[in-house]
């Protein structure tokens, strides 16, 4: 583990999840960090996986600023590229880590030599424009339990609500572990702090990647879990239909958590993607 600077004068973690092989790089969702791509990783140890921390997130720093507008992540995931010096990688993102990636692509075309994309933030215009100020997971965020009195109560507690109860055990372990900092009395508190998860919330409808999808001209599989009513599952066959080599991939027995729960299935579609983008 080690830090590589980006954009707002931010520190970035970068977390080598082991494997040899051609790169992949994965970019978690909002209020995760890298090391939840720990599993998944294992099951693709034919490629050497790599992983960051956005900024507000695990133990990158947070812009002095506070702007925590989506280019940022892109700033981020190019610093890790760069500093790793890696040549077109295998992009692999889940929810704003999907955004993230494409962001970072249409920014410098060519970064990327395939994309697996699952449940990315890429608003349709109109959809975005009708979100407007209001938006509930911001909302949500701010009343999120963000102190407990110990990593073990933290996970007891997450292990029996959804989403996260459905999320891998490992998974949540290593959520917890690397999510949590230890405070002085003893307790643990959240790393991301809830007021940076609701504005990285409220920012996710402002960028625009979505108008900019024809030009991302990598192949990428656009994958989602179930569709049950609005939610980024309802508009990815939009997002998989505006990228020129786009498809779409179903998993209709997961949620959007999904990358961290069916973990076989998620290892064997990544592996024909990234093998695919190779030829």
């Amino acid at each position: 583990m080690h830090t590589v600077g980006s954009s707002g004068d931010v520190r970035i973690t970068v977390h080598e999840l082991g494997g040899e092989g051609p790169a992949i790089l994965f970019a978690h969702a909002t209020g995760f960090h890298g090391l939840v791509w720990q599993p998944l990783a294992r099951r693709l140890s034919d490629f050497g996986c790599w992983s960051l921390d956005f900024r507000a997130h695990g133990t990158s720093t947070t812009p002095a600023g506070g702007d925590l507008s989506w280019a940022g992540t892109a700033d981020d995931v190019l610093a890790v590229i760069d500093d790793l010096g890696l040549a077109a990688p295998f992009g692999v993102g889940h929810s704003m880590g999907g955004a993230a990636l494409v962001l970072a692509e249409q920014q410098r075309p060519g970064t990327f030599r395939g994309l697996w994309l699952f449940e990315p933030i890429v608003f349709p215009a109109a959809m975005a424009e009708g979100l407007g100020a209001a938006n509930p997971m911001s909302e949500q965020a701010l009343r999120r339990r963000d102190v407990f009195d110990s990593k073990y109560e933290a996970v007891q507690n997450y292990a029996k609500k959804p989403p996260l109860c459905e999320m891998d055990d490992e998974v949540l372990e290593l959520y917890v572990d690397h999510g949590f900092e230890e405070q002085a009395d003893g307790s643990v508190r959240l790393r991301c702090r809830p007021e940076n998860e609701a504005q990285l919330y409220r920012m996710g409808a402002a960028h625009d990647a979505f108008s900019g999808l024809s030009e991302v001209e990598c192949p990428v599989v656009v994958a989602r879990g179930r569709v049950d009513g609005f939610g980024p599952a309802g508009f990815a066959a939009r997002i998989a239909s505006a990228i020129p080599h786009g498809v779409l991939a179903d998993f209709p027995g997961l949620g959007h958590f999904g990358p961290l729960e069916g973990l076989d299935d998620v290892a064997d579609s990544i592996r024909t993607a990234a093998t695919s983008a190779r030829t």
